[in-house]
Formats: structure tokens, C-alpha cells, sequence
């Protein structure tokens, strides 16, 4: 009996681990195939004219310089915006807030914003930003909008990362006579900087990979502008003009050529987060 026991659970661990195997060999190449095939279409149709000029609807040449560089306010744009409204809320909800059920409801309220389709937030920021608040077709618009989509995870992020703070840490500075503040600025911050770094990163990555939200807010338009200008005119970050190149166009060697770019910065991203997660884990030790 013990015996028939014994090659049941043999059988059942047996079955198990295959079945995690296949899982994670389905997963990897998933990933090396669509990484592989986009690289593939997409290197060959790069070059330096198509990065480094601006469209010309007269002679047909296409040119994406207008796009990166959209592409790059908008990120900034978004940041200077996201990164210290997500951070203070963070601070508030896990150093001040004393009222639990207003922190669970703020942390409920957070979590449904990061599963909220982008087209919604696309739709509300064409009414509020573009229309109520007279921002036009804008990049700035889409920033805002953008802000609002990359708030949740910036708070939470940062959330969770001052919770790991040890508490021993805020009671001997507490104890040393500093102040609450100096006690969040100078002991508890520097301690979860690599979350607040980790939320950065994946709120960059988003925007780079966001496109229905900012087709209704940002616009489509290829037009080179300097920041300033740019951020009130309306513009095609790449993952809007690789949907018009491919979509509108028809130009899928464009389209795949973008496809590539977006795929190196999000592994360049990728690889820096956990640059930057090495460098805070050493930094402590």
C-alpha cells in the first residue's frame, strides 16, 4: 500500500515538472521568436537617413527623426510629472496616513487604474485635456494622460519599497532627536531608491510602448519641432507612426524597421533595470 503511495506521488512530481518545463520552454520561445523575427525584418530597413530626417511628402522620402525625438519629450514630459506626484503620494500613504481605510481605498483605487484598458484613458484625455482644458491635439496632452496611466504603478512601486524599510531604522533616527521629515528624507528614502528607480523605468517603458491612448491625445502629425514647441503641437511618437506607417501606409518595412528600434530600447531599458537593481544591492551590502 505504502509502495502504490510511494510511485503515485513519483508519478504526480514526475508530471509536474513537465509540465513546468514545456510552460517555461512554450514561454522561451515565445519570446526568442518574436524578439528574433522582429530584429530580423526590422535591422535591415535601418539606416542613418531614415533616424537622422524628417519626412518629405514631395520627394517621398521617410524619415522618423521627427518621431524619436517625440518619442523623448513626451517621455520627460511625463516623468517630470509622474515621478514626484507618485513618489509623494507613496511617502504619505506609508509615513503619515493614519486613517487605514482611506489608504486601502486609495491602494484599491490605484490598482484598478493599472487595469484600465489605455483606449479608456485615451477617450478621457481627449475630453478633459484636449477639450475641457483647451490643450488641443498636443503632446502634452498625451503626457498628462500618460501621468495618469503611469501614477498607479509609480505609487505602488514606491509603496512597497518603503515598506521594506526597516522600522528600527525610523526609530534610531527618531531616537537621535531628527524630525519626521528629516527622518523620511535622510534615512527612509535613500533606503528605497532603487523601487522609486524600478518604478521609472517600467512608467518608460509603458510610454514607449503606448499608442491608443495617445493616437485620441497626442496626435499623429511627423512635424520637427524643439521641446517647447513640440509639446504643444501635436506629434507621432514611434509606436503611433509605426501604426500609421503600417495601418495608413502600407509601409511594413518602416513599420518593422520602428519595431526594431522599440524592441532595442525596451531591452536596453530592461538591461539597465537590472544594472541599476545590481548597483542599490551592492551599494547596501
Amino acid at each position: 500500500m505504502t509502495g502504490n503511495i510511494s510511485n503515485k506521488r513519483k508519478a504526480y512530481i514526475f508530471t509536474m515538472k513537465a509540465l513546468m518545463f514545456i510552460s517555461v520552454g512554450i514561454t522561451c520561445a515565445l519570446v526568442l521568436f518574436l524578439i528574433g523575427y522582429v530584429l530580423i525584418k526590422g535591422i535591415p530597413n535601418i539606416s542613418w537617413e531614415l533616424v537622422s530626417t524628417k519626412p518629405s511628402y514631395l520627394s517621398g522620402k521617410i524619415g522618423i527623426l521627427p518621431d524619436i525625438l517625440n518619442t523623448l519629450y513626451i517621455i520627460l514630459a511625463t516623468l517630470l510629472v509622474v515621478l514626484p506626484l507618485g513618489v509623494g503620494a507613496a511617502v504619505y500613504l506609508t509615513e503619515y496616513a493614519r486613517n487605514k481605510k482611506m489608504v486601502a481605498t486609495i491602494e484599491y483605487a490605484a490598482e484598478t487604474l493599472s487595469g484600465i484598458p489605455s483606449i479608456i484613458y485615451g477617450l478621457v484625455g481627449m475630453l478633459f485635456f484636449c477639450q475641457f482644458l483647451n490643450m488641443k491635439t498636443s503632446l502634452l496632452a498625451g503626457a498628462m494622460t500618460l501621468v495618469i496611466m503611469n501614477l498607479p504603478t509609480v505609487m505602488r512601486t514606491t509603496q512597497e519599497s518603503l515598506k521594506t524599510v526597516p522600522q528600527s531604522y525610523r526609530e534610531g533616527a527618531f531616537g537621535l532627536g531628527a524630525g519626521k521629515w528629516r527622518v523620511i528624507h535622510t534615512v527612509v528614502l535613500p533606503e528605497c531608491v532603487d523601487g522609486v528607480v524600478t518604478g521609472c523605468i517600467l512608467s518608460v517603458g509603458r510610454i514607449l510602448g503606448e499608442s491608443a491612448a495617445l493616437l485620441f491625445t497626442a496626435g499623429f502629425a511627423h512635424a520637427l519641432n524643439g521641446i517647447i514647441e513640440g509639446l504643444s503641437s501635436s506629434g507621432a511618437t514611434l509606436t503611433v507612426a509605426l501604426y500609421v506607417y503600417a495601418k495608413e501606409q502600407g509601409e511594413f518595412e518602416i513599420a518593422f524597421a520602428i519595431a526594431a528600434i522599440l524592441m532595442i530600447m525596451t531591452l536596453l531599458i530592461n538591461l539597465l533595470a537590472d544594472c541599476v537593481g545590481v548597483y542599490f544591492r551592492r551599494r547596501k551590502n
